[in-house]
Order: C-alpha cells, then structure tokens, then sequence
C-alpha cells in the first residue's frame, strides 16, 4: 500500500554532511554483514533460495508472482467490485494476492473460502504496526487463517530518528509473535527511507537496518521507491538499478519479496510493468525472491488491464 515521496528539501544538507557516494559507502562499509546475517538467518533451503545467484536464461516461477490488491482498489471499491474483480485476477493467472484495503465485509474465514473456490492464495498482507497486544494477536489469527506466509509493514515516516527506532523495536516485537505463528515480518520501503537526513548523513534506511533484528524481521523491496531513491538522493542518479541492488545486496535483512512496479523515465510517475525505465532482468539476475508482487498505485489504463499487463510481462521475462 504505497503513499507519496517526502524529504526531497533534505537532499542537498544531506549530500553536502556526507561528502560522498552512500552507494560506495554501503559496498564498502556493509558488504560483509550482509553475508554473515544471511548465514546465521537459518529458514533452510528457503532462505538460500532467496539468495541465490541467477547466471542463465531464467524466468520469474508463476507459482511466485502476485499482486498487491491496492493496484485494483478503484475496481475493487466500485466496478466491478470486490468479487467479481478477483474473479477476474484469478482467470488471468495469478496464484497469489497481498492482501490490502480489509476483507470487504467478509471474515478471514470467509475470505478464505472465496480464495480457496477461486483458486488462489493471500500469501501475504499489508498491516500498520499495531495499537495494542490485542489487535496485534487478532491481526496474526487473522493471517493464520488465510495461510499467509508474509505480513508486512507498508509506510512509516518521520524526520525525527527516535521515531524510527521507537518503530523497529516494535516491529522486532511483533516479527516474534509472527514468527512463533510460521509467519514472517517484514517492512517495505518508499523512496524517503533514503533520502531524509536524520543527521550527520544518516536516513532512516540506515537505523532501520541497523535496528531490525534480520532473524526476525524481512524486506519487501519495493523497487520503483527504490530506484527512485536513489535517484532523488543523488546516490543512484547515474546507476538507480545498480543502486537498487547495493541496497538489497547490503542490507543484514533477507530481502525475500519484491514490489515489481515500473517508472516512467519522462515523468517519473509510476507505470504498467515493461512500459517504463527500469531495468528488471538486471535486478532479478542479482538477486531472486519468494514473491514477484505486480503493483502500480496509478495503473496507466485501468486497474484490470494493470494486472494483466503485470502478469503477462513477468510470465515472459526471461533473464
């Protein structure tokens, strides 16, 4: 569920603190603890699958694409509605969904059983941190009883850096409760993660890594705030795919599901998956993931041709 950009009057304080590149700062300061957390994460044969190196001719697994409901709110909330829009995002292929926007009326339970008739699965879902332990267990029962793999924390921002310690200290507490109902904790970025100065040169995507427990807690890269990240802080202005993988490969946390949305290159707004600037093979061949989400908050047409458009694209990537 993504929101607009912040921190853009940062950017120049913040560059001139720092004196130099964060991409070569990150390969150079942080590229080791990348592969000592990954190590030490554990998950099995899933973790190493997360990680793993492409080198061929591959293609995204269409048991691992999905999308992100908040790219079809306008014809989930009017027409053709709720039902019959996921009817119709099942019949173009999609085995999964990350669930957005509330069940519409439904139980978990409920919803569930629709799920199940139509044929696919919500894997995973966007949740604010809780209130209080009792939301936050009716939030994991929740998920359970969909059979989500993945929970995940869609926005938080702040220029205040006890705020976004205050927020991974909670997130490492509610990843525990997750984790001991088999479900995994993440958080997904925006562009501001990168770009707002905290002070002395550190972003809120520096504490956030530094406080997140990666045994705990995941990444869901979204990787047009990404790009668009870098681009804005000036880091990724030249290389923002080369960036985009310097944040992923230097992050302690696993990075185990993507935001797959476009970026126009004129406009920078956000675009229908392979109409845009981005370059995904390059990305995917550094590093592949458990879940491909196809999301773009503002669909070029309509929401439905968005997904279409999405699915087809990622089926017929080969990198």
């Amino acid at each position: 569920m993504c929101y607009g950009f912040d921190g853009e009057s940062a950017l120049g304080q913040s560059l001139a603190e720092r004196g130099l590149s964060r991409r070569s700062m990150l390969r150079g300061a942080m590229a080791g603890m990348a592969g000592a957390a990954l190590v030490g994460a554990g998950l099995g044969g899933t973790a190493a699958q997360a990680t793993t190196r492409v080198t061929g001719r591959r293609r995204v697994p269409p048991g691992l694409i999905s999308i992100q409901l908040w790219t079809v709110r306008d014809a989930l909330r009017g027409s053709p509605g709720f039902d019959e829009t996921l009817r119709r995002i099942a019949a173009l292929g999609y085995p999964k969904v990350e669930q957005a926007l509330g069940y519409f009326g439904r139980t978990a339970g409920e919803l569930r059983a629709f799920y199940d008739e139509l044929g696919i699965s919500a894997t995973s879902s966007h949740d604010g941190i809780s209130g209080s332990q009792a939301q936050l267990e009716t939030k994991v029962a929740n998920a359970v009883t969909l059979g989500q793999s993945f929970m995940v924390v869609p926005y938080l921002n702040s220029s205040n850096g006890d705020d976004w310690k205050r927020w991974a200290e909670a997130m490492n507490r509610e990843a525990e409760v997750a984790r001991s109902a088999g479900i995994r904790y993440g958080y997904h970025n925006h562009a501001h993660e990168f770009t707002i100065d905290l002070g002395n040169g550190k972003t809120p995507w520096d504490v956030l890594t530094s406080e997140l427990d990666p045994r705990l807690v995941h990444l869901e890269i979204d990787l047009y705030w990404a790009v668009r990240g870098g681009i804005e802080s000036g880091d990724g202005a030249e290389d923002p795919e080369g960036f985009t993988i310097d944040v992923i490969r230097c992050a302690p946390q696993r990075v185990l599901q993507y935001h797959v949305k476009d970026r126009h290159a004129d406009t920078g707004d956000m675009a229908d998956l392979g109409t845009g600037m981005i370059d995904f093979r390059r990305i995917f061949r550094a590093h592949s993931v458990l879940e491909y989400i196809v999301e773009n908050d503002t669909p070029d047409v309509t929401p439905l041709q968005t997904a279409e458009v999405g699915y087809r694209y990622l089926r017929g990537l080969r990198f």
